[in-house]
């Protein structure tokens, strides 16, 4: 077929084209949506890690499968995945060093501005990538309803293997099949979404204070919350959107 010349394509659209490709096979392996889409890639991972994790685990008196807490931080750059107990209280469990993040302290604004996102995301089973480009990963499903409220714009916000990044977390392969394997064991045991909150640094007082003046000084005040109430709490805190606002309610 000929193609009319003349308009050169967009190189936005192109790109977006060519991720979604990328993650077709992943769309090809699963039908039910509460299920963890698998490749052969994602099965040896989960075998290889999965017996590590549970004596890992065991050690702290966690089991693989209980729920699971994701909390990311930019400064330091790290993600710390926690894991509920017994009696439903989240346990910090491991922390992997973000191997890459690109961009600034900041919320990510619009598509291309080279961001992470900041905020509060939800991460269902659908969401997992098995077959991403970058080892395995799952989509933050940025944006949520705050940033389409501040019409905020991007798509394909991953946490990923890997050690690059443009507007996502890289944890390395051997990070990510961790993460992955934690998530997976969850949502098999009937956890139907993961939480991922993600700061620009801990939300401790003295840090919101040494970074008063910065432009985004506001919305991270809004984030402090949740920060605080998890650590108070040991249960992760709900949280809505109303208009263009975040509210931290009581614990799940």
């Amino acid at each position: 077929m000929r193609h009319r010349a003349g308009k050169r394509p967009n190189i936005i659209a192109v790109l977006l084209a060519a991720l979604a490709f990328l993650c077709l096979p992943a769309l090809f392996a699963f039908a039910d949506a509460d299920t963890v889409p698998a490749t052969k890639r994602s099965d040896t991972a989960y075998a290889k890690t999965k017996p590590v994790l549970e004596q890992a685990l065991a050690a702290k008196g966690l089991t693989l499968g209980n729920p699971v807490y994701l909390r990311l931080t930019k400064q330091p750059a790290e993600l710390t995945a926690y894991v509920a107990d017994a009696k439903g209280d989240f346990k910090a469990f491991r922390t992997w060093p973000v191997c890459s993040v690109s961009g600034s302290l900041g919320p990510k604004q619009k598509e291309g501005d080279m961001q992470a996102p900041e905020g509060f995301y939800v991460v269902k089973p659908a969401q997992m990538n098995p077959a991403s480009s970058f080892h395995l990963s799952f989509n933050l499903g940025y944006p949520n309803a705050f940033d389409r409220a501040h019409g905020r714009t991007g798509s394909f916000l991953m946490v990923h293997g890997s050690c690059a990044s443009i507007g996502c977390f890289a944890m390395t392969d051997a990070g990510i099949e961790e993460i992955w394997t934690l998530m997976q064991a969850a949502y098999e045991k009937g956890q139907g979404a993961v939480n991922v909150h993600i700061f620009p640094f801990p939300m401790s007082a003295a840090n919101l204070k040494a970074h008063e003046a910065n432009e985004h000084a506001a919305f991270w005040q809004t984030l402090a919350p949740a920060w605080t109430q998890f650590d108070e709490t040991a249960r992760v805190p709900r949280v809505k959107v109303s208009g263009t606002s975040y509210q931290v309610l009581g614990a799940q």
